[in-house]
């Protein structure tokens, strides 16, 4: 997934937030965080959300932590680290109408096209919802071209160790992520979910390359459209959940940025409400009825002070159970600059705080599950939480 608001963190550099989530079936809800993680490791009966795990560890475009995001390097490795879902797709289109993975349509700091001089004049800078963007976009390229470059680190301040896989892995469509997904549940004998998102949805509808309909109409013909199918859908403009509602029986999440942020589709359509608006009882209750979770920033859950360090709890979680929405919070991140203040250890941009005493509390509130660039990190974490 991947956060619509960019922050500065203490390297200087612009790092994305993250993704969102959702995970464990209503049979759940009305028990404690402590209670309801006791299920966790165990899988349900009857498929669908109810099989998962709770609190469900949610691999971020991957394994990010370790590998360049949205590859299948990444989507393989989150697996292997014990990833209950694996966020395998933040869906962008092609020009010629196919569905691929990156963070972003602007692939300058994905992909190494900057290396290519046959795309130099690609080059271009257009508005991205709301904000100047220079760089090459995925719209501006066919399949075939997009399948000439190859995916690089895109934090390579926080995460030199990722450079060396820079040139390792190309560009995954959608379509070659559901096949994946098949033949990875027949080799590791249980259920591989994935967590796909519609990126920009508004502005690609306006550029004649909606996103929706091709998502519906892949899942359609992979037999993946139903209320128990092993793939989530996620976006953080209401509308497209509300669009895929209607085209698809899949679970679907709402994402939720800052609280004094509006979605996209809200500025272009003169809906004044803002994120803050939407995670209120009324705001809840109206997502519940077009949805089955929320994915709100992990700031939406607990509260920072000024200084970056944790400040109060809100009442999000038990407002989203009360009406029966799951909670997928994101990102839960190893190094210092992403994790709260008091979590910080040492001031290195790439080194790691306390991550284990950052989800132990993000746990503590009731959440369903977490995106993480870590998987690894999560699954040990959450075996602290319910065996304490």
């Amino acid at each position: 997934m991947g956060s619509q608001d960019e922050h500065t963190d203490g390297t200087g550099r612009r790092a994305l937030l993250g993704a969102a989530m959702f995970g464990a079936g209503g049979a759940v809800l009305g028990l404690s965080g402590t209670a309801r993680a006791a299920g966790a490791g165990s899988a349900g009966h009857g498929g669908g959300l109810k099989s998962l795990p709770v609190p469900t560890v949610i691999g971020h475009r991957g394994a990010s932590g370790y590998r360049p995001e949205h590859t299948f390097g990444s989507y393989q490795l989150a697996l292997d680290l014990g990833a209950d879902i694996v966020e395998a797709g933040d869906l962008v289109p092609t020009r010629d109408g196919h569905l691929v993975c990156r963070h972003e349509p602007e692939i300058g700091g994905t992909t190494n096209v900057a290396d290519h001089p046959e795309f130099a004049g690609r080059r271009t800078t257009k508005v991205l919802d709301g904000v100047s963007t220079t760089g090459w976009f995925t719209e501006d390229f066919t399949l075939a071209e997009l399948k000439t470059l190859r995916a690089i680190e895109r934090i390579p301040a926080n995460r030199p160790h990722n450079t060396l896989y820079n040139g390792r892995w190309s560009i995954p469509t959608f379509e070659e992520v559901l096949k994946w997904q098949d033949e990875q549940t027949r080799k590791r004998g249980k259920q591989v979910w994935i967590y796909p998102e519609t990126k920009h949805p508004t502005y690609f509808r306006k550029l004649g390359l909606g996103i929706e309909e091709r998502v519906a109409k892949l899942l359609h013909q992979h037999g993946k459209d139903k209320r128990n199918s092993p793939v989530i859908l996620q976006s953080f403009e209401p509308t497209s959940i509300q669009r895929l509602n209607k085209l698809v029986d899949n679970p679907l999440v709402v994402l939720l940025s800052a609280a004094n942020t509006r979605p996209w589709d809200f500025v272009e359509t003169g809906d004044p409400r803002t994120v803050a608006d939407l995670i209120t009882p009324k705001g809840l209750r109206e997502i519940a009825g077009y949805a089955q979770g929320i994915g709100p920033t992990l700031d939406l859950v607990i509260t920072k002070k000024a200084d970056g360090g944790l400040d109060k709890e809100t009442t999000l979680v038990a407002d989203a159970h009360k009406v029966g929405l799951i909670l997928h919070p994101y990102t839960m991140r190893n190094e210092n600059p992403f994790l709260p203040a008091e979590f910080r250890r040492g001031t290195d941009a790439d080194a790691y705080g306390d991550a284990f005493g950052a989800f132990k509390r993000y746990f503590a509130t009731g959440i369903d599950g977490v995106f993480t660039d870590n998987a690894d990190t999560g699954v040990l974490a959450r075996a602290d939480f319910v065996n304490s």
